[in-house]
C-alpha cells in the first residue's frame, strides 16, 4: 500500500470565498473529445461493475467517514464545503459532469456531450426522460434557470468567475439549449460541468429550503444532513442516467476527528473514510486498503513583492534554494508528497517540466542574497495550523535559519492568517490549496491565483509588473487556442515566467490517501481531490 495522506485544510474548505480570485477557465482540448459516460458505468443498476468480479446487493448500505464537517448549505450557486460539494456530485447532475476519478467529461443530463455549432455557438440536447426527485421532468427553461441565477452579478455566486466567456443561455426548444459565447472558447465542454441543472419551480418557491435539503436528477436523493451527525442518502430509482446508485441507500458519518475515523473503518462501522492521517497509514494498511493518490494540491510559498527585498526575484529565488524539499517530505510528510518541479505535478497530463526547476542548494541560496544586496534578513513567515503544514514549518524555518535568514513562524488559523495578509502585514507565507476541485484544467488552476483582482492585486502584489501582464496574455491565448499541442505550449510558457519568478509558487504537491474495506465494497477508486465518490459503487452482494 502507498503511504500518503490528504490533509486538505481550512483554506480547502472556505476558497471558494475567495471568488474574486477566479477568472476565465479553460479545458484540455484532449478531453473534449470523449464522449459517453465513463467505460466502467452502465445506465443498468443490475450490471456488474467493469472488472469487479462481484455483482452489486442493490439493498445494500454504504457508511463512510467524512473528514469535514458540514459548514455550508448544498445549493450548487453557492455551496463552499468540501462535504457538500462531495455529496452533490451523487445528488445533483450537470450537462455535463467530470468523473471524480479520471477527471475527464462525460455527457451527464446532456444526451451527448455539448456540439459546436461554429465558434462562439454551442447546443447540448437534454438526456431523454431525465426527472428530477420529486417527478417532475427536467426541461430546457430549468437549464436556463440554472445558468442564468449563477452569471446574475446580483447573486455574487463564485461560479460566475468561471463562466466569463458566456454571453447568454436559452432554449432552443424543448430539448435543446444553445449557448452563445463572448468570444471563442475551446475548452467549453468541461467548463460547464461547473454548473448542475436545479428545478426552477422548487428553487424559486423556498431557496432556502433548497438550500438545506436539494431535489436534485442525480441516482441518489439526499433524505436528510445533520450538522456534526451525518448526511443520509437513498437511491433515486427513477434515475435514467449512465450511473445509476448501485446501493439502496448510503450514510456519510461525519467525522472530522481523525482517531474518530481510523476506529470506525478498523472497526467496520464504516467502509470507508477519506484524510487518513499519515502516522495511522502504515498500521491501518495492515486492516484494510489504503490508496494514495497523487494531487495537484500544493503546498505554496508567497512573497509581498512590493516589499524590499522581496522586490527582487533573486532574493524570492534563494528561499526555494534553501529548503530541503526531501528531507521536508520524507520527516514532515512522512514521504506524502512529491517536490514541485513545475506549476502542475508530473501525473497531470499538460504538466511541462518548468525552465527553472529548484533543488536544494544553500550555497547558492546565499549567493543570491548577496548579488542582491541582501544580509541579516529577518523576516516572520506566516502559516496556516492545519496538522500537516505545522509538521513541516519547523523543518522550512530550520533551512531559512541555516542560509542567515532568521525566521519566526507565525502559525494560526487559516482565516486569521489571510485577515493578516489583507492587511497588508505579508513578508513570507506558507500555505497549502487545491482548486482543483471545481475541474483539472490548467487554465482554473493556474487563475485561481494568477488572475483577478485578490491575490496578485491584494496578496503577492505582482499585478503590476510586465510578467504578470505576460502571465495575463498568456492565459487568454491558451483558452482560446483549439490545438491540443499548441495549447500546452503555451501554459508551458506560463509555467517558466512563473518558476523564475516566483510571487507565489509551489513547494510539493501532496498525494491523497483514502482507506476501505475492500471486501464490502465493490468499484470503489480513490480520487484525487478532497472528498469520497461512490457513484458505480456498491455493497459486495
Amino acid at each position: 500500500m502507498a503511504n500518503s495522506t490528504n490533509a486538505t485544510d481550512t483554506s480547502r474548505r472556505s476558497f471558494l470565498k475567495l471568488a474574486g480570485v477566479i477568472g476565465a477557465g479553460a479545458v484540455l482540448a484532449s478531453a473534449v473529445a470523449a464522449c459517453g459516460g465513463p467505460a466502467s458505468t452502465s445506465a443498468d443498476p443490475q450490471t456488474t461493475p467493469a472488472g469487479s468480479g462481484t455483482k452489486p446487493n442493490l439493498d445494500g448500505t454504504i457508511e463512510a467517514g467524512i473528514s469535514y464537517a458540514l459548514s455550508t448549505g448544498f445549493d450548487p450557486m453557492t455551496t463552499s464545503g468540501a462535504v457538500t460539494m462531495a455529496a452533490n456530485w451523487h445528488v445533483l447532475e450537470g450537462l455535463v459532469e467530470l468523473d471524480p476519478a479520471a477527471r475527464t467529461p462525460y455527457a451527464a443530463l446532456g444526451k451527448e456531450l455539448p456540439k459546436k455549432i461554429d465558434e462562439t455557438t454551442w447546443e447540448v440536447t437534454l438526456r431523454d426522460g431525465a426527472t428530477f426527485h420529486d417527478g417532475s421532468p427536467v426541461t430546457t427553461d430549468d437549464v436556463v434557470f440554472s445558468f442564468n441565477r449563477v452569471l446574475d452579478p446580483a447573486n455574487a455566486s463564485l461560479y460566475s468567475q468561471f463562466l466569463p466567456f458566456l454571453a447568454s443561455v436559452t432554449a432552443k426548444d424543448d430539448k435543446t439549449v444553445t449557448f452563445t459565447l463572448n468570444y471563442p472558447f475551446g475548452l467549453f465542454v468541461d467548463r460547464v460541468s461547473v454548473v448542475k441543472i436545479v428545478p426552477k419551480a422548487i428553487v424559486e418557491a423556498d431557496p432556502k429550503a433548497y438550500d438545506s435539503l436539494p431535489v436534485g436528477t442525480g441516482p441518489y436523493k439526499l433524505t436528510s444532513a445533520t450538522v456534526d451527525d451525518k448526511i443520509t442518502f437513498e437511491r433515486f430509482d427513477a434515475y435514467n442516467g449512465s450511473r445509476p446508485a448501485l446501493a439502496k441507500a448510503m450514510t456519510w458519518n461525519l467525522l472530522s476527528d481523525a482517531a474518530a475515523r481510523v476506529t470506525a473503518v478498523e472497526s467496520g462501522r464504516v467502509q470507508s473514510i477519506e484524510d487518513v492521517p499519515y502516522l495511522d497509514v502504515e498500521r491501518l494498511s495492515n486492516a484494510v486498503t489504503v490508496e494514495s493518490v497523487q494531487s495537484f494540491g500544493l503546498l505554496f510559498m508567497m512573497f509581498d513583492c512590493t516589499k524590499a527585498p522581496f522586490t527582487d526575484k533573486r532574493v524570492r529565488q534563494a528561499f526555494f534554494h534553501a529548503l530541503d524539499m526531501d528531507k521536508i517530505i520524507s520527516t514532515g510528510l512522512l514521504g506524502n508528497a512529491t517536490a514541485a518541479t513545475s506549476f502542475l505535478h508530473k501525473e497531470h497530463p499538460s504538466y511541462v517540466e518548468a525552465g527553472t526547476v529548484y533543488t536544494y542548494d544553500p550555497a547558492k541560496a546565499k549567493k543570491l542574497l548577496t548579488d542582491a544586496g541582501v544580509s541579516d534578513l529577518s523576516i516572520t513567515l506566516l502559516t496556516t495550523d492545519t496538522s500537516w503544514v505545522k509538521d513541516v514549518a519547523p523543518l522550512i524555518k530550520e533551512d531559512l535559519d541555516a542560509v542567515g535568514i532568521s525566521t519566526t513562524l507565525d502559525i494560526g488559523q487559516s482565516g486569521g492568517q489571510y485577515k493578516k495578509v489583507d492587511d497588508g502585514q505579508l513578508e513570507v507565507m506558507v500555505a497549502p490549496g487545491d482548486p482543483s476541485v471545481f475541474g483539472n484544467d490548467p487554465d482554473l488552476l493556474l487563475r485561481w491565483w494568477y488572475s483577478g483582482s485578490v491575490w496578485p492585486v491584494k496578496r503577492y502584489r505582482w499585478a503590476s509588473t510586465p510578467e504578470f501582464a505576460e502571465v495575463t496574455r498568456l492565459l487568454d491565448a491558451g483558452a482560446a487556442e483549439q490545438d491540443a499541442a499548441k495549447q500546452k505550449k503555451t501554459w508551458g510558457e506560463i509555467y517558466d515566467i512563473l518558476s523564475d519568478e516566483v510571487p507565489l509558487y509551489p513547494l510539493l504537491h501532496r498525494k491523497l490517501p483514502t482507506a476501505w474495506e475492500d471486501s464490502a465494497l465493490t468499484g470503489f477508486k480513490p480520487i484525487p481531490v478532497t472528498g469520497l465518490s461512490f457513484l458505480d459503487v456498491s455493497r459486495t452482494a
